[in-house]
């Protein structure tokens, strides 16, 4: 038996000097010196008890270590957890707790916080900082730069990565090799990716997003990568000319058009951009063809089944639409009560099937079951429709999803934790327009009977416990919620209220 991921986008780089990440104060990292790290770090493991199939929980910011600690993960056969660098101690708690991690890691700053978490589920608690330094590197500088990769089966899982709960309670969708593998191979064969392209990567690698897209793209490319902390304008501008193809969320482009330096000058080498993990408007599209000459490449996918469709590389790539399904993979709108496929044409649910969809959600067989169909398709819950050309678009978001920077965020989630708060009666969250984030958060709180809303204890309690692209940025207290007959709050008509929240306000 082999592993094949790793034998895929990993072992054909042992040995090889080839440049594979450049980094933000000018250093490169080799294909040789990032795999003896790995195979530093997958002996560190061993050594903290960390056998094939235990969950490593990873709470730490973005470095070359991070990435190393990924890989180190698949070559010794354990389950890599990423967790969100926002998230909090309590939404830190029962991840760490619901997946039974065997190892959690963490940044050096958060050791003392997150010491009872670790206790309370028998975890083992080391660190590990952006520096590089911490409990868990040190451990690995002490091991051999070998190790025998661990056999792991396709259907064996890869990735554990926690979805924001609809209901207040948050699902794990286990991620098979399988799913990894299968996926990065279709998009680099609809991206065209090669190693002689260098890829831009301000993305988190908590993220599905920067990690098993961007990073595992090109790895199987045998590409380099740019691979700064963060999105910053100032260092994207700069490095740009290095690289050949970029992938970000719509609020990269947006704040880089805001910029006068950007230019078609400064992007005439560049080979692709590439957007996702939020709708990206039909003005940023024209707005970054005019300025650049570039018309960029959308794509569509979900934490359960990384990427489903791309508009194509060659052809039209049309504003509004998420392309034609990827290599391998099937798609169909489907009616959301009988699940009768839909004529072209019409708004239904977006189901999809293919190597790509993952095995089934963390502990959940109720939930997995409603989801996951017998014959392989998984409902997304999207609105959506296939146009007569076969494009598909996105067309609305079922569960009430919001959408924030490119982060998910679920209103249910939130609605729970701001319920429980003293004085509130029920609430009611939702997304509204925001000029840099797609959207941000509103919170509509009704109080209690003849009791009056702390506002100020509600503020700090929302600081201390909810990850930053949660919180709401605007709240409102009314004195009832609206409901059609049924009792169902109508949170069409909140966000056409509260559609100009984030409007900024005329002098």
């Amino acid at each position: 038996m082999t592993n094949p991921l790793y034998d895929a986008l990993f072992a054909p780089h042992e040995g090889k000097s080839t440049p594979f990440l450049h980094l933000g104060d000018g250093k490169t990292v080799s294909h040789l010196v990032f795999l003896q790290d790995v195979a530093r770090m997958a002996n560190a493991l061993v050594s903290l008890g960390v056998a094939p199939g235990d969950r490593v929980a990873v709470h730490v910011n973005k470095s070359p270590q991070a990435l190393v600690l990924y890989a180190a993960c698949v070559k010794a056969g354990a389950v890599f957890l990423p967790l969100n660098t926002a998230y909090t101690p309590r939404e830190l708690d029962y991840f760490v707790g619901d997946s039974g991690a065997k190892l959690f890691v963490c940044d050096p700053s958060e050791e003392t916080d997150l010491q009872g978490i670790a206790a309370d589920v028998g975890a083992t608690l080391k660190t590990l900082g952006t520096d590089g330094q911490g409990t868990l590197p040190d451990i690995a500088a002490a091991q051999q730069p070998r190790f025998d990769t661990v056999p792991r089966a396709r259907d064996d899982l890869a990735a554990l990565l926690y979805t924001s709960g609809t209901t207040g309670r948050s699902k794990g969708a286990m991620l098979t090799q399988e799913n990894l593998l299968s996926n990065a191979e279709a998009l680099i064969d609809s991206w065209q990716f090669t190693s002689k392209d260098v890829l831009l990567h301000a993305l988190p690698i908590f993220h599905s997003h920067g990690l098993f897209v961007a990073t595992n793209v090109m790895l199987l490319a045998g590409g380099a990568m740019i691979f700064l902390p963060k999105f910053d304008v100032e260092t994207v501008l700069a490095r740009l000319p290095e690289a050949t193809t970029m992938m970000g969320v719509p609020t990269f482009y947006t704040r880089l058009l805001d910029e006068p330096r950007f230019s078609r000058g400064l992007t005439a080498h560049m080979r692709l951009f590439i957007s996702g993990s939020a709708p990206l408007l039909a003005e940023t599209h024209q707005r970054f063809e005019e300025r650049t000459g570039h018309r960029i490449l959308e794509r569509y996918g979900m934490t359960e089944t990384s990427m489903n469709t791309s508009n194509p590389y060659d052809g039209e790539r049309r504003a509004g639409t998420v392309g034609f399904p990827l290599p391998g993979i099937e798609v169909k709108v489907c009616d959301a009560e009988t699940g009768a496929e839909m004529p072209t044409g019409e708004i239904g649910v977006l189901w999809v099937r293919g190597p790509n969809v993952f095995k089934g959600y963390w502990k959940m067989p109720e939930k997995t079951a409603e989801e996951l169909r017998e014959d392989g398709f998984f409902i997304t819950g999207d609105l959506s429709l296939i146009d007569d050309r076969g494009y598909v678009h996105i067309v609305g978001r079922g569960k009430d999803l919001i959408i924030s920077g490119g982060y998910n965020i679920y209103p249910k989630e939130i609605e729970v934790f701001l319920d429980a708060l003293p004085g509130i009666k029920e609430s009611a969250v939702i997304g509204a327009p925001h000029p840099d984030f797609g959207e941000s958060v509103v919170a509509i709180l009704v109080p209690e009977d003849g009791a009056t809303i702390d506002m100020a204890a509600v503020e700090e309690a929302v600081r201390r416990d909810l990850a930053g692209f949660k919180r709401p940025r605007h709240i409102e207290i009314k004195d009832e919620l609206p409901r059609n007959t049924m009792g169902k709050v109508q949170k069409n008509q909140l966000r056409d209220e509260f559609a100009g929240a984030f409007e900024p306000v005329p002098n």
